[in-house]
This record gives structure tokens, C-alpha cells and sequence, in this order.
């Protein structure tokens, strides 16, 4: 066989591609990422996954390390969230854990097709309208306190209705960091006979060692009937590892495909994907196993002292505030409006990004009840965040003086004309969603967010505190289409 480019040459080209991408190391990206700070947690998964990589996950019986490694996984998670019998399966990342949870509870609810509901508050995470959607059920979202960001028993309980087979809750939610009040829900859980699930996808492996004491959150809580959390994120495994753990047998299995009804082989998927790597499965089996309780609670305490730090400089800058009450390794600040000069937190990031460090702008959302959740700025707190704490610190300061006086960034011209057609109803939200792809895509061109450009350059070309401006502006279902049609054009030749 003659290769067509050689495989030094097909690695050096993929490392240059690599080299575009923002910082995965170092603590310098503040979302997505969560940096251990130790490189051998690196090489170990890396090793780990190179072993399993002609793997098919689809078949335990077949690839038997797949069973044992699962069932390690499923044993150190059911420790750590309290319930030495909890049963689950390991899926691919919270996304997937999340739907699974739903699937599971609407199988076990046997409701007739195209009905049902699940209750949840506003700052659940989105996969959950993504699995509302995919199942064909219902998503009610319950307006939270706008001051603790937390939901209360007393308005989920108000939005049950006949059709409800699930309530759902975070700990902690993404978009403030703020832990739902777990016990009281649980307690709504068992009165009205509902299963509650725990979201615990983005910090459960941190708050299963936070030195601090927290709210009982876990299958601690009577009530609680089943917890997602993601070794990806605070398990410091690669991309994509997840677990999804239920209290009790029946409800777990409800949340597998099985059949035998075809001329092939018999089919039991405990996971959305059929065939399956087990890449993340090993990566995520070999960092717990090497870590242990003990390795995961010396990172923790990183990160909590962190995250104080953090809290406090911020606390020290006239002008912005922390929001909630944020209990764990996230948080997000705000303007602080009683301030003299408040300070538009999407204009503080991006002069914080001018000093070296990527934080994550979040649009102001008006919750169903007509109250805000002001615009923030989102803070993903990991164990090397502490490698870079004062400089990190210094270049929130820095940031705040640049971005003190600042309006917030407005839309681009186009997109407001376009919100102010839709103000005065020359414009509807069909109308929008009606438009073929190819329009869409010109109406975004038109506003200078050009889904063509170089993804090596994207970063400078994307005004994204204007994007952000825009997704406030425009209704959100108009948003998401051009959101659609911008990254199915910018990852398409």
C-alpha cells in the first residue's frame, strides 16, 4: 500500500490544527475544560484508551473488560453519592445521562405516546429540553428566585399536573453554581409519589469531596431516585465519560433498549449508542483507580480554595457581584446595579480575555413569571486554577478598570433591525423558522457574523459579547435557528 500522506506529516498537520484551538491546559479556560494540574493524569488515560481502542463497547459479554471496568466505575460513584446499592451504567457525557434519566422514568411511568411531562427549574441544564424534546414530552420550567437563583418545593409543586412522571433538580446548576434544595424537593417527590432526579452532571465528583459542609444533595436525601454526574468534568477523564446511578433496579433498566425482534443479533443497548468506544470508559476507570477518594479529595480542596479566592477578589471590584448562592466549583458575577458605575459583565470578560484568561458570557434570560437572571459571566473553577491564581486575580482587577463606563455591547445593526421588526409585527417568529437554510445564512453574513470563516480565526473575527447582545435581543427560538445554521455552515466545506 502506497499511504497517501505519510503519518509524520498527517500528525504534523493535525498538531497545527491543534495549535488554533483555545488552551486545554494551564488554566487559562475557565468553562469547558477541568485541568487537574497533573500531567500524569494526562498519560495514564492516554495509555489507557490506546489499549482499548479496537474495543466495541456494544457487547460486555464479548469485550469482558468492558463489564468489569463499568462495574468499577458504577461501584466508586455509588460510594461517593451514598448508596452502596444504587445500579447504573456509564454513557458517553451528561447529555446522554440526562436523557436516560428521562427515558427511564417516562418507561417506567407507561404513559400513553405523546404524553407527559417533567417539572424542572429554570436553570436546569438544556439537555433536559433536549431529551423532553427527542422523547415527546413536555418540559415545564419553574421560575427560581431570582436572588439565591434556587427553585422552591412550593412552585414545582404548583406546575405538577396530571401528565408529570419526573421532577428534576441540580446540584450544582451551571449558569450560577447554585445547589436546588434537594431535601425539601424530595420531600415533594415522596408526597406526590414522583421520582426525583438529581443533576449532579457538572459538579457532583467535587461536591462529593467539598471540604465544606454542603446541603444534603445525593441519594441521602429520601426522595432522590437517581443522579448523572460526569467523570469528564471533576473525574478528570478525557471526553466523554459519564454515569448515570438509580436507586432501585427496575427504574434502571427501563432505560435500556432491548430487542430480539429482527433476523440479526439480539440488541441490549443500556445506552443511547449501540456501538460504543471504550475509550472514555477506560480513561475515566484508570484516573479513579489511580486517584482514589483520597487523590480526588486533595483536588478538591484546590479547587474550594480557589473558588473562595476568586469569590472574594471579585467581591473587592466596585461595581460587580457574585449572583446566588453558589455552593461548589462554579459561580457566575453579574453588574452590581447598586453600585455608582456598575460594570457590564460581558465587557469585563472580554477585557479580561485582553490579559490571557477565556471566561464564558451568559445572556440575561426573563424566567415565565417575568423575573431576570441578569447577563453573567460564567466561572469554571479547577485544581490548576491555582497555579495561576494571582495573575488570574490580577487580570480580573485590570479588566474591571478596561471595562468600567462601557456600555453593554449591542447588537449587530442588522439584528436589531430585525428585532424591531418583530416588535412591530411586520416580522414573526414562523417567518423566521420558515426561511431555508440559505437565507439564514445571508441574514447572518449580512449581520457580519460570517459562518465561513477560518476556525483558526474565528476567535478575533466573532464579536461575541455583540452575539450575545443579539440572542437578548432577538426571541430565543430565532436565536437558536441562526445558531443552527451558523456552526452547520462553519464546520461544513
Amino acid at each position: 500500500m502506497s499511504p497517501h500522506r505519510s503519518t509524520g506529516d498527517v500528525l504534523a498537520e493535525l498538531s497545527r490544527r491543534r495549535a488554533t484551538d483555545a488552551p486545554t491546559h494551564g488554566g487559562h479556560v475557565l468553562s469547558y475544560v477541568y485541568d487537574s494540574g497533573l500531567a500524569e493524569l494526562d498519560e495514564l488515560a492516554g495509555h489507557a484508551a490506546a489499549l482499548v481502542q479496537p474495543v466495541n463497547g456494544l457487547d460486555p459479554t464479548v469485550f469482558g473488560s468492558v463489564a468489569t471496568m463499568e462495574r468499577d466505575l458504577i461501584t466508586f460513584s455509588r460510594n461517593a453519592f451514598h448508596d452502596p446499592e444504587a445500579v447504573g451504567s456509564v454513557t458517553s457525557g451528561g447529555t446522554e445521562s440526562c436523557i436516560l434519566a428521562v427515558k427511564a422514568a417516562r418507561d417506567r411511568a407507561a404513559l400513553p405516546p405523546g404524553r407527559g411531562a417533567i417539572v424542572l427549574p429554570s436553570t436546569a441544564h438544556a439537555a433536559f429540553d433536549k431529551a423532553a424534546r427527542l422523547l415527546g414530552v413536555r418540559a415545564i420550567r419553574v421560575p427560581v428566585d431570582p436572588v439565591t437563583t434556587q427553585v422552591s418545593a412550593s412552585s414545582m409543586a404548583a406546575a405538577i399536573d396530571d401528565e408529570v412522571f419526573l421532577l428534576i433538580a441540580s446540584a450544582p446548576n451551571y449558569p450560577t453554581g447554585a445547589i436546588d434544595p434537594i431535601a425539601a424537593l424530595g420531600a415533594l417527590a415522596l408526597e406526590r409519589g414522583l421520582p426525583l432526579h438529581v443533576d449532579a452532571c457538572l459538579g457532583g465528583f467535587a461536591l462529593a469531596w467539598w471540604p465544606e459542609p454542603l446541603p444534603a444533595w445525593d441519594f441521602r436525601v429520601p426522595g432522590v431516585t437517581s443522579i448523572s454526574a460526569d467523570l469528564h468534568k471533576y473525574g478528570y477523564a478525557p471526553k466523554g465519560a459519564s454515569v448515570i446511578l438509580h436507586a432501585d433496579r427496575d427504574r434502571h433498566r427501563a432505560g435500556f433498549f432491548a430487542t430480539t425482534d429482527w433476523p440479526g443479533y439480539p440488541i441490549v443497548n443500556p445506552t443511547l449508542l449501540g456501538s460504543r468506544s471504550a475509550a472514555g470508559l477506560a480513561a475515566a476507570w484508570a484516573i479513579t483507580e489511580y486517584l482514589g477518594p483520597d487523590g480526588y479529595a486533595d483536588l478538591v480542596g484546590k479547587v474550594a480554595d480557589s473558588e473562595a479566592r476568586l469569590r472574594a477578589a471579585v467581591s473587592r471590584i466596585d461595581g460587580l457581584r457574585v449572583i446566588g448562592a453558589p455552593a461548589g466549583p462554579v459561580f457566575a458575577v453579574v453588574a452590581d446595579q447598586s453600585a455608582a458605575a456598575p460594570i457590564d459583565p460581558h465587557r469585563w470578560a472580554e477585557a479580561v480575555a485582553a490579559q490571557g484568561f477565556t471566561l464564558q458570557a451568559q445572556p440575561r434570560y426573563t424566567q415565565s413569571d417575568g423575573t431576570v437572571l441578569p447577563a453573567s459571566t460564567h466561572f469554571t473553577v479547577t485544581p490548576v486554577t491555582a497555579a495561576v491564581i494571582d495573575q488570574l486575580i490580577e487580570a480580573l482587577r485590570t479588566g474591571a478598570e478596561a471595562a468600567r463606563g462601557l456600555p453593554p455591547a449591542a447588537a449587530p445593526e442588522a439584528l436589531a433591525a430585525l428585532a424591531g421588526a418583530f416588535a412591530d409585527g411586520s416580522v414573526t417568529v414562523d417567518d423566521v423558522l420558515g426561511l431555508p437554510s440559505e437565507a439564514v445564512e445571508q441574514a447572518l453574513s449580512g449581520a457580519g457574523i460570517d459562518p465561513h470563516t477560518d476556525p483558526s480565526g474565528a476567535a478575533a473575527a466573532l464579536d461575541l459579547p455583540s452575539i450575545i447582545a443579539a440572542i437578548e435581543t432577538l426571541p430565543r427560538p430565532v436565536t437558536a435557528r441562526m445558531l443552527t445554521e451558523f456552526l452547520a455552515a462553519y464546520a461544513n466545506p
